[in-house]
């Protein structure tokens, strides 16, 4: 491990508009880097008074003037990158940064000179608030879980990656049996040969660059033709093994952690978005998939997992004031089932698992703005049949309907819709000529103040569980955040305590008509933790 270097912040003195923003800035980028802040002095005759001898007594190898005209840096020597950062600062060379802490201050000095135009934009757009009290402190949350990283075994990887290499052996030679000759399975244009031409099991239809064989296509021949079922099961296990067993080895640091970086203004919903690796994405439909999460373990005892329940299906609830969903959740029924029931109109307790699995496609079909088409597609029913779904759930909660249709008029009216705490999302879409990008902009209408409003939840747990732990003394440490769960690095000393933390504080967020409902698991690493 490299000698971490730090460095300190001069201001100009005083509470300067903007300042507070830019030391912020300044403070994250920094952390990025490897560096740590070890003092921030206001005035600038902290250069001549002595100021600077007490940052250099603390190994500070860096000094950062920040305000008024003067914005340079005192450069005393290059500094040591950590291994821990090596990914971050190899980024950066990437982007051609000659001079890494000149460009943190050219970044600082933008977001000090824009500080104040840009904060008047959000208090007339009524998004301060949630700038001030869900983004930015969720900064601190983000910046602390994403230089603790989380701890990834090669070793399991590596037996998976081994594993899967004789599983797809095996499968090519049933593919070349099946085809009666070899070809290459990974050839869109040689495999539309074989299963059109060759083995003529359906008629093909074609791009410009051969016959279509996606995975839509492919599912619906799979009874047309044994081979089709192994081709998709050798592209789900060779996609396992090159993007995710195989990639996410090669993000793994020398101090054996994986420190992936979270987005907070990628997405338009508002929710996180990990990348570099993108761990919110490893598959867990499928038990291979969810394998690859026992390669992750905790630094101290256990792994934590708090998952929300249906967090989505709770908001749309609330949000559309529908009274037969907010008595089941209240009631603490599983929502799933009860509206089977409902649909099919039988008893709660006759409900079928084939039952309550198009309810549930239903319901969030209903939230993503599903078509019959689409519903059919995935249930693999007809479009009639679907449609029939759909209307009998418009017509058991029309509030539902009533809340979707007056999210969609919003939308063409403003162009935009917003979320319960204020994140405002423009669709140019929705007014759009053509019938399909209009019909697209329709379902972001239905869905993001949905999906929004989940995401605006999360985030605000977050900031209460890490503030929380601060307040408390928890050592243990939130390493990351997928989808509606968070996963916690526990000692076994704190587990209880933060068992009841956890619940507490995402539970107790914010109060919807209905409660939010979290599930806690534990296990020595994520797989067992879930």
């Amino acid at each position: 491990m490299g000698t971490i270097k730090c460095i300190g912040i001069l201001t100009s003195g005083g509470d300067a508009p903007g300042m507070n923003a830019a030391i912020r800035a300044v403070t994250r980028a920094a952390i990025y880097n490897g560096l740590q802040v070890k003092g921030i002095y206001r005035g600038y005759k902290g250069l001549v008074t002595g100021e600077i001898k007490e940052f250099k007594s603390q190994n500070v190898s860096n000094i950062i003037q920040l305000g008024g005209t003067i914005l340079k840096t005192a450069r005393c020597k290059e500094f040591t990158t950590p291994e821990g950062r090596q990914l971050a600062y190899d980024n950066m060379k990437k982007e051609k940064f000659i001079n890494i802490e000149q460009d943190l201050v050219k970044r600082s000095r933008f977001i000090f000179d824009i500080k104040n135009s840009y904060t008047k934009k959000l208090e007339e757009t009524n998004s301060y608030s949630l700038y001030r009290n869900i983004e930015m402190p969720l900064l601190y949350v983000l910046a602390d879980m994403e230089t603790t990283g989380i701890i990834c075994n090669n070793d399991v990887l590596k037996d998976m990656s081994l594993e899967l290499e004789v599983k797809l052996d095996l499968l090519t030679n049933e593919i070349y049996n099946l085809a009666g000759e070899t070809f290459n399975i990974g050839s869109p244009k040689q495999l539309g040969e074989i299963l059109f031409e060759k083995l003529e099991i359906a008629k093909g239809k074609k791009n410009k660059t051969g016959y279509k064989t996606d995975v839509k296509v492919l599912e619906k021949l799979v009874d047309k033709h044994p081979i089709v079922e192994k081709i998709l099961e050798y592209r789900n296990l060779a996609k396992l093994k090159s993007t995710y067993i195989e990639g996410l080895g090669n993000y793994i640091l020398s101090d054996g952690k994986i420190h992936t970086i979270y987005k907070q203004t990628l997405t338009r919903t508002g929710r996180l978005s990990s990348t570099e690796p993108n761990l919110q994405n490893i598959p867990v439909r499928e038990e291979l998939g969810r394998k690859i999460r026992k390669a992750f373990l905790p630094s101290n005892d256990v792994l934590l997992s708090a998952d929300y329940s249906q967090v989505e299906l709770r908001v749309m609830a609330s949000l559309s004031k529908c009274p037969s969903l907010i008595e089941a959740f209240n009631n603490d029924e599983d929502i799933h089932t009860h509206v089977a029931g409902e649909v099919f109109g039988v008893p709660e307790e006759a409900v079928t698992k084939t039952m309550r699995r198009c309810a549930k496609a239903v319901i969030f079909g209903i939230i993503y703005g599903i078509s019959g088409f689409g519903l059919g597609e995935n249930l693999h029913i007809s479009k009639k049949d679907a449609d029939e779904f759909i209307n009998k759930f418009h017509i058991l909660y029309p509030e539902v309907k009533a809340y979707t249709d007056k999210k969609i008029a919003e939308a063409k009216e403003t162009g935009c819709v917003t979320t319960l705490f204020g994140r405002k999302r423009v669709i140019e879409e929705i007014n759009n000529p053509n019938y399909l990008i209009r019909q697209m902009g329709e379902r972001m209408a239905m869905n993001t103040p949905i999906q929004g409003t989940s995401a605006d939840i999360m985030k605000m747990a977050m900031i209460n569980v890490y503030n929380r732990f601060i307040k408390d003394g928890i050592t243990s440490k939130i390493l990351l955040q997928v989808h509606d769960e968070i996963i916690v690095d526990c000692k076994n000393s704190e587990l209880e305590k933060i068992k009841q933390i956890v619940k507490e504080e995402m539970e107790g967020v914010y109060k919807l008509d209905v409660p939010l409902k979290v599930e806690i698991d534990t296990g020595i690493n994520w797989y067992e933790a879930k």
